[in-house]
């Protein structure tokens, strides 16, 4: 769990990250899951873009794969959502104390 402090830092990275995969008619699928878990373990943030033709609103899709994968969500703003679960490998990003 992050904090507040610790979210408005992820925010302000997540804004200049290129979303680096899109959520559209498959919704969330096993595939998708294990694929953002891959970039999660390699990056830490990451950012979706959840497509209209998907079906879904952006902040069920958010907190589906918060849930799923054990991540925590940092932004939702339009159709773009960001997440963050810290590497257990290497770190690449440095949170503000709690």
């Amino acid at each position: 769990m992050i904090t507040s402090k610790q979210r408005a830092y992820l925010r302000g990275l997540g804004q200049a990250c290129p979303a680096i995969m899109q959520i559209g008619k498959g919704g969330i699928s096993e595939n998708l899951i294990k694929t953002v878990s891959d970039a999660l373990e390699a990056r830490e943030l990451v950012k979706l873009t959840v497509l209209e033709n998907s079906g879904e609103e952006p902040r069920a899709v958010l907190d589906a794969l918060c849930e799923a994968l054990g991540a925590d969500g940092v932004s939702c703003v339009g159709r773009k959502i960001v997440l963050y679960r810290e590497s257990k490998d290497k770190k690449t990003i440095e949170l503000p104390k709690k």
